[in-house]
């Protein structure tokens, strides 16, 4: 298994570095920077002369490496983050991008692992149910939920459900972790900061977007747990295993859904960044401090360090998902070796 791990880790560098690349080269593709943000809004805001925005915005250009080839800057970016843990500086927030990622990565991730428990949790559960209630009015009701939450487009359900918070049900301060009267967003150390009161608190404020990111989850799960464990309870063995008189729920509990569970596990490689980008989605609607408005902020205005950082984690995720996978694998089915040793 150490084995196995360390050469899935060895084959993550370079795909990284290569990532990295080409999601620098590609911010910086379209035309503009930080530099034509500073000059616009210093003639629209500031009813600046031509000449001094200009002026203003190619000072800042010099000051800030804007002007060196893109070459340069990709080589002083990762070079800053391999030596000192440095992601540059952002432009728009005026701190480290490392801040900025210590401050919204970590609440990120507890809603994306949190939707991706209940999403797989209660769809394997109702894919379960489902096959083994094939064509009653149980597996109707559950297929028609899946085709629902396959279907919607989630900023769609988060718009909707925005709606009858906000001007339906009147309900206020959306789009933080805490009321005011807990300091509305905090730092990350403040999530370890825990009481009930707390903590119910901020249940009160994530559960929309937690209800629609792990909607669409459980779908893909139900739908496939639900097709896999029907072809599994038609295999051989599992009839040898009702031939030898045990009951029906041991054959489908101890036979047929561990081994319907393979396709599922090998997914789990790219539902960490899937869930990510599902809270991004739904966090942008609600106007969560999360890294989602964080990357779209970020692109609209040229602060190019922090947009390649955020996609280069979210790159990462998926990395790190789909070592997970494989130990997931391995650990499930001994048949699974590096280079296909038995």
């Amino acid at each position: 298994m150490l084995r196995f791990l360390g050469i899935r880790l060895l084959q993550a560098f370079p795909v990284l570095l290569v990532m990295s690349l080409v999601t620098f080269m590609i911010i910086q593709a379209p035309p503009g920077d930080y530099g034509d943000f500073i000059r616009t809004n210093m003639i629209v805001q500031g009813n600046a002369t031509q000449e001094a925005a200009n002026a203003a915005a190619e000072k800042y250009r010099e000051e800030h490496g804007l002007n060196d080839p893109l070459a340069l800057q990709y080589v002083n970016w990762i070079w800053g983050i391999v030596t000192r843990a440095d992601f540059g500086q952002s432009y728009a927030y005026n701190k480290p991008v490392l801040d900025i990622l210590l401050q919204r990565l970590p609440p990120t991730l507890a809603i994306a692992l949190t939707c991706h428990i209940l999403a797989s949790s209660i769809g394997i559960g109702f894919g379960i149910l489902a096959a083994t209630r094939q064509y009653t009015w149980v597996d109707t009701l559950l297929s028609f939920l899946s085709f629902l939450g396959m279907t919607i487009p989630r900023f769609l359900l988060a718009l909707i459900l925005l709606y009858l918070l906000a001007y339906k049900l009147n309900v206020q301060e959306i789009g933080s972790f805490y009321s005011s009267k807990f300091g509305g967003q905090p730092y990350w150390l403040g999530w370890f900061d825990f009481n009930f009161a707390k903590l119910w608190n901020l249940i009160q404020h994530v559960w929309p977007v937690i209800a629609v990111a792990t909607f669409g989850g459980l779908a893909y799960n139900m739908r496939v747990m639900r097709a896999n464990l029907l072809d599994t309870l038609n295999a051989q063995y599992v009839e040898t295993a009702r031939a030898k008189g045990l009951g029906e729920g041991a054959v489908v509990l101890r036979h047929a859904v561990p081994n319907a569970l393979h396709p599922l596990v090998a997914y789990q490689g790219v539902v960490l960044p899937y869930m990510l980008t599902g809270e991004i989605e739904v966090a942008i609607v609600f106007g969560l401090a999360t890294i989602g408005p964080a990357i779209v902020g970020s692109m609209n205005i040229g602060d190019v360090y922090v947009t390649a950082t955020l996609l280069l984690v979210l790159g990462a995720t998926l990395i790190i998902g789909n070592i997970i996978a494989d130990l997931l694998l391995a650990a499930l089915d001994p048949r699974i070796r590096v280079g296909g040793d038995a």
